[in-house]
């Protein structure tokens, strides 16, 4: 048994952090031998990220945005739409766990006994308190290098939607839709997304 920031877990060999003299870098095999404990794990670039398991809005907001992309992408036969839990490993050193990814029909061979492999069309993370930096920035970082076209970030403190494009220099928001206003995001530009009832679903209410 090997304790590795706050949790125990069983590996195949030791792994010590912190190490002067070299850095330990985890993988898939790793990431397989953590404990199935309610919490969220993920690997950034073979650093192991955890958060606590979300709370009540946030699930809320997960199911919703899931039914809403689900309904539109299945009843026009243009792919898939997946929710977590769902490992998409981007590489051996890279596992996250995206709320909701949609994968167009040319994406369709990437879905797998182990999860996505490679990068989807899109990811959605809604933010919270535990999460909101790491979806800001090293999940911004880490969808933009492995080749993530489009990126959704749902603030739900702010009550908005914005809509990431990836192009030449990184992400670029090139929408954003906020309050109880309506408005198509790339990559599904005929699907108008109603962000009222989205916050009213996130709140209990819809």
């Amino acid at each position: 048994m090997y304790r590795i920031r706050g949790i125990d877990t069983l590996f195949p060999r030791s792994l010590e952090f912190g190490m002067a003299d070299r850095t330990i870098l985890l993988t898939y095999r790793d990431y397989c031998e953590l404990p199935d404990d309610g919490r969220r794990y993920e690997i950034h670039d073979g650093e192991l990220s955890m958060t606590p398991a979300p709370n009540p809005r946030h699930q809320r907001l997960v199911g919703a945005i899931y039914r809403i992309l689900y309904a539109h992408v299945r009843s026009r036969g243009l792919g898939e739409v997946l929710l977590s839990p769902i490992d998409v490993i981007l590489s051996d050193i890279a596992i996250v766990q995206p709320d909701v990814v949609y994968l167009e029909r040319s994406r369709a061979g990437a879905v797998s006994s182990r999860g996505i492999e490679g990068a989807p069309t899109l990811a959605v993370e809604i933010l919270s308190a535990w999460t909101a930096s790491i979806d800001r920035q090293r999940k911004r970082q880490l969808y933009a290098r492995y080749g993530v076209p489009f990126y959704w970030i749902v603030d739900p403190d702010a009550r908005a939607v914005e809509a990431h494009v990836l192009g030449p220099e990184g992400y670029a928001q090139v929408e954003r839709v906020a309050g109880e206003g309506r408005a198509a995001l790339p990559p599904l530009g005929d699907l108008v997304l109603d962000a009222g009832a989205l916050w009213r679903e996130g709140a209990g209410e819809g």
